[in-house]
């Protein structure tokens, strides 16, 4: 309806001479008003759009405001736990480092605390073609002992090898070979009867061992010392006897043969 008069307005202000026959001025004013309160109408509805549209363009910048913020704050976040990832990497490299050094000196320590025991722990050890057990300080003492008489010092190699054979005994793997540089050290000395007693013990302790085809001899040169040839010659004879093979065997048979 509203349109209908509308055009019909329109169709009046174009037709001037059609005016008077179409529409009365009550009507005219009539269609005037509508077409104001119509065009008002609009302006309303216009502006109510237009506040609308403000409204939702208002709340949208809000809200993208909002996700701006929360975006910056996730952003801040994640470089928060960035840095803390990255400090915690250096501080797990640096738990690791120091888990490999304490790995490392605890393996060390052990290393040496092994190291130690068996220093105190018996060793096996071979001397003259015999092996046999000693203990550290066992051995430590003898090879001293043995120092001193290769160092040509007699005196003192006989109290070494005396307080050796007196603080190990008889049960040391050491004894035959202690007796046996005893013995040489006191006929170096011209101690000629401890000597013999030594070599004596020797040969009674280990009448096998490599040791005492040489201790016979040497008994037979302490004989010899003492004047006591005819001691002398029984011990070579003995020692023909018992070992005609060795080197101290064939050395006998030839004093045997000067002897006479």
């Amino acid at each position: 309806m509203r349109l209908r008069v509308f055009l019909c307005l329109i169709a009046f202000v174009c037709s001037p001479g059609a005016h008077a026959g179409l529409f009365e001025d009550d009507e005219a004013r009539k269609a005037i008003l509508e077409l104001r309160q119509t065009h008002t109408e609009l302006r309303s509805q216009v502006d109510a759009n237009r506040q609308v549209v403000q409204e939702e363009v208002r709340k949208a910048a809000e809200e993208n405001a909002q996700l701006r913020k929360a975006l910056l704050e996730t952003q801040n976040q994640l470089e928060l736990l960035r840095s803390d990832l990255a400090k915690l990497r250096g501080q797990n490299e640096v738990l690791v480092r120091d888990l490999a050094d304490v790995q490392r000196k605890q393996k060390d320590d052990f290393q040496a605390a092994d190291d130690r025991l068996r220093k105190l722990e018996p060793a096996k050890v071979t001397v003259d073609g015999k092996e046999f057990m000693a203990e550290p300080a066992e051995r430590r003492d003898y090879e001293m002992a043995l120092g001193i008489f290769r160092k040509g010092d007699f005196e003192h190699a006989q109290v070494a090898l005396v307080d050796f054979l007196t603080r190990y005994g008889a049960n040391s793997g050491y004894r035959v070979p202690a007796l046996f540089w005893l013995g040489n050290a006191q006929y170096a000395l011209k101690n000629y009867k401890e000597a013999v007693t030594n070599f004596r013990a020797l040969i009674a302790a280990a009448p096998d061992h490599v040791r005492s085809p040489e201790a016979m001899l040497a008994i037979s040169n302490c004989q010899l010392e003492m004047k006591d040839s005819k001691s002398a010659r029984k011990t070579l004879e003995e020692l023909v006897k018992a070992f005609p093979s060795s080197e101290a065997g064939m050395a006998a048979k030839e004093r045997l043969a000067r002897l006479k």
